[in-house]
């Protein structure tokens, strides 16, 4: 659980990176999508 959750904050750093830029902006919502569907397992496990 502790990888999934290195995972999910690195996944919403890079995420939010790219989302800023305007050409890769798709990439990096997927990206922080994908980071609160980790979270969300790890809620899931834990609970």
């Amino acid at each position: 659980m502790a990888l999934a959750m290195i995972a999910a904050f690195a996944l919403t750093a890079g995420g939010v990176k790219l989302a800023l830029s305007r050409e890769y902006r798709s990439r990096g919502l997927l990206m922080i999508a994908a980071a609160i569907v980790l979270v969300g397992n790890v809620l899931i496990w834990t609970l």
